[in-house]
This record gives structure tokens, sequence and C-alpha cells, in this order.
């Protein structure tokens, strides 16, 4: 593979809740469940995406979110993964699963999120990856990314072997794809099938409806722990039996065998070899005990530090005020640092960079991610009241905290109109030598400086504290 594998659909927050029941709702006859712990992870072409990143592939994600707290957990779960994230904006929520679970079994499924909504458009940086793929999943929830018609021209256009994993709420796969990969009731779903007997013939003769009306390369029709049934050009289909029987959770096991199959087939195989090793892969997968055991839990989320008076601090009330401002037409402009000892140099970026916008949000490093960036004996003042401190200005409009050694998961998410820094980049090589440059380019955005302020640094303030003495802020003549 010498370009990318690109995963595009649509992202869900899926979690699942797990709890004890031990006795009923005494206003109705229902199970109390008493949560006892939750794991979020990446749902829809997001798993697909970690399933990939795990196998040691360059992953690109195409996909959309809004302006939300379940969109700024995905970014976050994303890129520590190593999936680079390119997000189309979503209108309305970002989809979520929630699955409440006692001893192993779902109780109840809670989905969130609203009616499907066709995204944004994309910005050239996602159609010019979409051309230099290896390989393409589209891995299709049935919520509009699929449908977004300039990423449909781009995916038909693509001389990349394209997956389809289609969803029976979703659209048509493009003319071309080398190969679709519904399940046995998407497949009765998309061809409204009636008859379900004999097994194999039904789904031979459903398939080859679907292939012929798609102008598909071949459909593989997956049929749980009995494999998979290709079907081609030719007039008689492959059966790939699974090469072992296992129950378990097959949340994911689609997902899997797509990925596989993408992967196999940017590596050069031939559509049966490709099958073939997802089916392998899917079944390993179901058997090992799925999702749980394929993917190690995630860090919980960072806890915003405080909910306060003037600027908006934390995901979710960044997320209102970005959302108000774009929902006018207005631009989102953010920024970042530690913010360790408060300044007139760090005023002075602020100030410039909220004249640029609507908005200004800054992106401010947690306590963990300075001591890691700065060493252990910072930052002098905790996340809690660098935070409020930021939020009194009057200069900024919202504070998000993040873990992060750098804040291109929050960017990725954010999605600022512009990203400002502040010091004496230009002599560096330009605008494009700020290393966020590169990730706001996926959505159009644009990375400017602003003049520093010479004679002011945290570092020396500490340092002239250390000494004695008091830091001199004259500017050379």
């Amino acid at each position: 593979m010498t370009g990318p594998l690109v995963v595009l659909g649509d992202t869900l927050l899926d979690r699942d809740v797990e709890g004890v029941v031990n006795r009923l709702c005494p206003d109705s006859p229902v199970p109390v469940l008493d949560e006892i712990g939750h794991v979020d992870r990446p749902g829809g072409a997001g798993l697909a995406a970690l399933f990939a990143a795990a196998q040691g592939a360059q992953v690109q994600l195409v996909t959309a979110l809004a302006d939300d707290a379940p969109a700024a957990r995905l970014s976050s779960l994303l890129t520590a993964a190593g999936v680079q994230v390119h997000a189309l904006g979503l209108p309305g929520a970002t989809p979520e699963k929630i699955r409440l679970r006692a001893r192993g079994r779902v109780l109840l499924r809670h989905d969130r999120g609203g009616p499907a909504a066709v995204p944004g458009e994309p910005g050239e940086a996602v159609l010019e990856l979409i051309a230099s793929a290896s390989a393409i999943l589209v891995s299709d929830y049935g919520r509009g990314v699929a449908a977004q018609p300039a990423l449909r021209a781009a995916l038909a256009a693509t001389a990349a072997p394209v997956v389809w994993d289609p969803h029976p709420r979703g659209p048509a796969a493009v003319d071309g794809v080398h190969l679709a990969t519904p399940n046995e009731p998407e497949l009765r779903d998309l061809t409204e099938a009636r008859s379900l007997r004999p097994r194999l013939a039904a789904a031979a003769r459903s398939a080859q409806e679907l292939r012929q009306r798609w102008r598909a390369g071949a459909v593989a029709v997956t049929l749980g722990g009995d494999g998979a049934l290709l079907c081609h050009a030719g007039s008689t289909p492959l059966v790939v039996p699974a090469p072992l029987s296992a129950d378990g959770d097959t949340c994911g096991a689609g997902d899997r065998f797509g990925v596989a199959a993408a992967l196999a087939l940017g590596q050069g195989a031939l559509v049966s070899e490709a099958v073939e090793r997802a089916v392998e892969e899917a079944s390993q997968y179901v058997a090992a005990g799925g999702v749980a055991v394929a993917l190690p839990p995630p860090a919980p989320p960072v806890v915003q530090p405080y909910e306060g008076r003037g600027a908006a601090i934390g995901v979710s009330a960044a997320a209102e005020v970005v959302a108000r401002v774009r929902g006018a037409g207005g631009t989102v402009v953010a920024t970042g640092g530690c913010f360790d000892l408060l300044h007139a140099g760090h005023l002075g970026t602020l100030e410039a960079a909220r004249r640029l916008g609507d908005c200004l949000v800054v992106c401010l490093n947690s306590d963990s991610s300075v001591a890691a960036l700065k060493g252990p004996q910072r930052p002098v003042v905790n996340q809690a009241d660098r935070a409020r401190m930021l939020a009194a200005l009057g200069c900024v409009d919202a504070v998000v905290v993040f873990d992060e050694a750098t804040p291109h998961a929050v960017l990725t998410w954010l999605r600022p109109d512009v990203w400002v820094k502040g010091g004496d980049y230009a002599t560096g090589g330009g605008h494009d030598s700020l290393p966020e440059a590169e990730l706001l380019k996926r959505w159009g955005g644009q990375t400017v400086v602003v003049p520093y302020l010479a004679g002011r640094s945290t570092t020396d303030m500490i340092a002239a504290a250390r000494h004695g003495r008091r830091l001199s802020t004259e500017v050379p003549g």
C-alpha cells in the first residue's frame, strides 16, 4: 500500500454502561440499573478506522461531527489511537448509541442524535485524499455522509478499490465499487427479497440483483458464523466458510470484515482472496471476545474544571458558543497554550486573535499536559485557576481544557476558521511552519500569527522570581 486507507462514513459515539439490577422501579414494573462503570468508544466508521489503525495501517477517517461534547470525545478517542480525522460539519447533534448492560446482557439501547442529515461540503484536502488513497472503505450507517454529493463524485472518480459496507437507510453505492458487503438482513432490505429459502440460493439471487443494480464488481454477503457468499460476474457464487465456529458479541464484526477486505485489496489481492481474509479475521475477532477484547479500554474523558461566570468553560459550553456563531454565519477563531502565569504577552495575543472573528475559543493544556511539555515543576497555576483567569477576560468567549500533548483532537471537532499563534513564526518558514497548519487545511481553515510582545515569557518570569530579580520588559530600540 503506497497511500493511506481511507475510511469514509458516519461515526457514532458508542457507550456501554455496565451495572447491576437488584430491584424494580417503584412507579413502574421495570428494572433499575445501578451503574458501576462505562466505556466509550467510536462506533460506525470510527470503529472501522480503529480496527485498521490497530493493525498498523495508515488510516484517514472522513466523517461528520457536530459542534457538541460527543464530537469532542470522539475526536479525542480517534486521535489518541492514531487515526487522522477529517471532519465535515454536521447539522444537529453527533449521534450516540448507549447500551445499558447487566451481567453481559443488553437490557436497553438508547439512541441519541436525531434524524440523519447530509453534512457540509468537503474541502480540497479531503477530495485529494480520496483521489490518492490505496483503498477506500465506505462504512455507511445511514446518517448522511455516504450521501454527500461531492464525496460521492470523488468516490466515483477514484482509481482506488472501493469496498462499500451498506445500510438499508443509506444511499446506493456509487457505480463501479469493487466490492459491496451487506449482511443477510441488509441484503433482504436492499432488494426487498421475499424468498428466504433455500438460504444460499436466495442470497445468491439477491446478491446478483444488487450487483447488477449498483454496477458493482462483486457482492459478498456475510452469513454470520457460516462465513460469506461471494457473487461476481460469473454464474457460480463462491462460498467462503468460516474457519471456526464461535458464539459471542458480534458487534463490530461487519466493520472488521470490511477493513480486512479493503486492506487486502489495497495490497493487490484478488477479490476472492480479500473475502477469504475478511472471513478469517472476522471469525477470529468474534471468537476472541469481540470489541471488548480487540480494543483496550480508552482513557476516561478529561473532566472540565469549572463552570462559572464570564466566558464558557468546558466542552459542552464551548460547543454552544461555536454553534451559535456558526448558525449566524460568523467566524470561529481559536488559539491555544499553557497560559501559566497569565501576562501581558498572553493578553496581547488573545486580544489580537479575538479581533479576527466573532468568537475566540482558548484551547488550554491541562495540568498533566503542561507537566509533560514543560517538566514536573510546571504548571505553577493549576488548570482550574488558569481556566477561570482566561474566562474572566473580555476577549475570550470559551475555554476548553485538553489532556493531550497537542490540541489536534480539540481542533478536529472544533474546526475553527482561524487558528492563531503568537510569536515570531514568520522567520521560521512562513505560516505553514505552524504544526497545526496541515490540520487546518482539512476543513479549509487558516493559520495565522500575531505580533509577539517581546520580553514577556512565563519561563523567564519564573526564573526571575527564583533568583529574586525583576523581569525586564523593555523593548530594545
